[in-house]
């Protein structure tokens, strides 16, 4: 069986002065993603994709340097786009009412329904791969969700959302389905 694993970037340096999309990963984010790297989970990985958003090239980044694989970047592969740094209290409150309300932009936020298909058609050509071995896709958390969420068939909702920073779960490229929710890469 052949595995697309879709991989959240691990833990970050929150920023408000600048772009959510050019956070970095912390020093917990770098040692968790360096014991990611050393995993079974990636020992058949022959191909290696990520956002264009730093913390997931970080992330991915690590992981090509310690497995030898190159990075491809596809920035269809970002996070649900959002207008401006909140701080994480508010954040939540914004991130339930997201996935609650699909339809609706929240906050100026990208739509739910439109960073599912969105991430459904930046994973396409990756499920569709015939060739042997596993996919591996650093991404994010929220994007990660819809598209499980899409896969198993299950409206929207943020009960399938990543528990943590450095999440994962791994989908049978031959009959695209999902193996579990989201889990701790730890």
């Amino acid at each position: 069986m052949s595995r697309l694993l879709f991989i959240t970037h691990t833990d970050i340096e929150l920023d408000p002065d600048i772009p959510v999309p050019q956070w970095h990963l912390n020093e917990r984010g770098r040692q968790r993603a360096a014991w990611l790297a050393d995993q079974p989970m990636l020992d058949g990985v022959r191909r290696l994709l990520c956002s264009s958003e730093v913390k997931a090239i970080e992330t991915a980044g690590i992981i090509s340097e310690a497995r030898g694989l190159t990075v491809e970047m596809r920035p269809d592969l970002g996070e649900n786009v959002r207008t401006k740094f909140v701080p994480p209290d508010e954040f939540e409150v914004l991130a339930d009412a997201f996935f609650a309300n699909p339809e609706a932009s929240v906050e100026g936020w990208e739509r739910a329904v439109d960073a599912q298909a969105r991430i459904v058609g930046a994973t396409a050509d990756l499920l569709d791969d015939d060739e042997p071995g596993d996919i591996a896709v650093i991404a994010h958390g929220g994007v990660g969700t819809l598209l499980y969420c899409h896969l198993a068939g299950v409206p929207i909702s943020r009960e399938f959302d990543q528990p943590n920073q450095g999440s994962w779960f791994a989908i049978d490229r031959a009959t695209k389905q999902p193996d579990a929710p989201m889990r701790s890469i730890d």
